[in-house]
């Protein structure tokens, strides 16, 4: 039975999100600060093919989660889509810490891409306040966030076609400096020869790279908080899905080849956080563009803003739906006409404002902090949404239905599934361990590290307690029939 085009299934939430919107949300919402300036110290540390396989098997782990995802959302399509899988199909308590979880991750990266963009800003105006630019920024974001649902599409979708669109050439270009074809003698591979190349460090360097790989992929999965806003998420969402594939391959795992071949991963400015050396600078220089510099922290303020928009956008979304289902305030699961949730909206950019705190202790400090508190719980809502996909497949059989009528099938289920929980549990657990082979633990940095492990288990096993909340077994998970009509 299809439903009303415009109405969310829980009530209220406008299905205004065209199928143009939601692809380009797949194609460019995630790609931002991770690719464009970590890319550099990722290739700085593991050397070129180290960096290429952490993102390549970082990519494969991502991939199997949006088909997994992609399972999900087109069968039943949810603004609160990881907090309600995982209460439906493994356990309310798993459901509430996600949901939280999620929030707190981009609550908290909205604040660090605010951060950001002081640092974008200061190239051009060096001498200019930190609290200036948080300022207007947020302002800006709240803005096309508090007009409707459309307003976040149309804002996502312009900054994700100009990111997008920087790739491509970038790539193009960089391929015609490897055969020779533009500014002189062809690169060829003879940078994958340099030094200890292509794998500098060994197992533990690209180990290394994980989280920063990890990190320039997350937001992949806001295609399915938008499903429960897209017009027609049966089809649109399995489009989105499929794209991905492709996002992955062209846009990270060749712009990282590019890279590597261009660039010698022993040039010490790979490893820095300025624009004026980011590794897509440095490869537009020597293609001889003199504006290169101006240029890149251009596309680079669009991907933060891009980032900032989702973050609200997503954040706001999973608080909406937490409301609705009892697991955050009441005040929470109100719209205004328009169908946003304001309150929601107006909570998550108050702890947004942490950005201003850049002003106070220094921009790079507080946006590497907080960037390192919101890596690791990018792999937690990760690993829930593996495990509601692989619990809601057992019980979609175990209750007698058949697969080939879903929307979407995941590819390789189990294996898809079990491989990105395997993989994802190894990141998080070994994601900061280069702080525990040193003389001397910088225990500030380790427990912003794994600051979001802590918090996440006291949220479940404080739920479970509290509430009493069981496994639910596979012949009780709630599966909605009439979505198979």
């Amino acid at each position: 039975m299809m439903k009303d085009q415009h109405v969310d299934q829980n009530g209220g939430l406008q299905r205004r999100l065209k199928a143009r919107h939601l692809m380009m949300i797949s194609l460019g919402g995630s790609i931002g600060t991770g690719l464009f300036l970590g890319s550099g110290s990722a290739i700085y540390e593991a050397g070129p093919g180290g960096a290429l396989l952490a993102y390549l098997i970082i990519g494969v782990m991502v991939y199997f989660i949006m088909t997994s995802l992609g399972e999900l959302a087109s069968f039943m399509p949810s603004s609160g889509a990881f907090s309600t899988y995982a209460t439906r199909f493994i356990d309310p308590a798993l459901g509430f810490a996600l949901g939280w979880n999620y929030w707190y991750s981009w609550a908290i990266t909205l604040a660090a891409e605010l951060s950001a963009s002081t640092l974008v800003m200061k190239f051009w105006f060096p001498h200019s306040p930190s609290w200036l630019w948080s300022g207007i920024f947020i302002i800006i974001i709240f803005g096309l966030n508090i007009l409707s649902v459309r307003g976040y599409g149309e804002g996502e979708y312009w900054f994700s076609f100009i990111k997008v669109t920087t790739i491509i050439i970038f790539i193009i270009v960089g391929l015609l400096m490897i055969f020779g074809i533009m500014k002189g003698d062809a690169v060829g591979f003879k940078n994958f020869t340099v030094g200890d190349a292509p794998f500098h460090g060994g197992i533990l360097a690209i180990l290394g790279v994980f989280l920063t790989a990890g990190f320039s992929f997350q937001g992949t999965e806001i295609v399915g908080v938008a499903a429960g806003e897209s017009e027609n998420p049966r089809e649109n969402v399995p489009k989105a899905i499929r794209s991905i594939f492709w996002r992955i391959l062209l846009f990270y795992v060749l712009a990282i080849f590019v890279i590597g071949l261009i660039i010698p991963y022993t040039t010490e400015t790979l490893q820095s956080s300025d624009i004026m050396v980011s590794p897509f600078t440095l490869v537009f220089k020597k293609a001889g563009l003199a504006f290169a510099a101006s240029l890149m922290n251009a596309v680079i303020l669009t991907a933060v803003l891009s980032a900032g928009n989702s973050s609200l956008y997503a954040s706001t979304r999973i608080l909406y739906a937490m409301a609705k289902e009892g697991q955050a305030p009441k005040l929470f699961g109100k719209l205004n006409k328009r169908g946003v949730p304001v309150a929601a909206l107006v909570a998550t950019t108050v702890v947004g404002l942490l950005a201003f705190l850049a002003s106070i202790f220094g921009d790079g400090t507080i946006y590497m902090w907080l960037l390192n508190a919101a890596g690791v719980t990018g792999f937690i809502f990760w690993l829930g949404i593996a495990a509601s996909h692989y619990r809601f497949r057992k019980a979609f059989i175990a209750q007698g239905h058949d697969v080939k009528k879903l929307p979407y099938t995941a590819k390789l289920y189990p294996f898809g599934p079990i491989f990105a929980l395997a993989v994802g549990l190894i990141v998080i657990l070994a994601q900061d361990y280069q702080a525990f082979l040193s003389d001397k633990i910088d225990w500030l940095n380790v427990i912003a590290a794994y600051l979001g492990i802590p918090l996440f288990i006291i949220m479940w096993l404080g739920y479970k307690f509290v509430r009493k909340t069981k496994v639910v077994p596979l012949q009780e998970c709630k599966i909605d029939i009439d979505e198979l009509k």
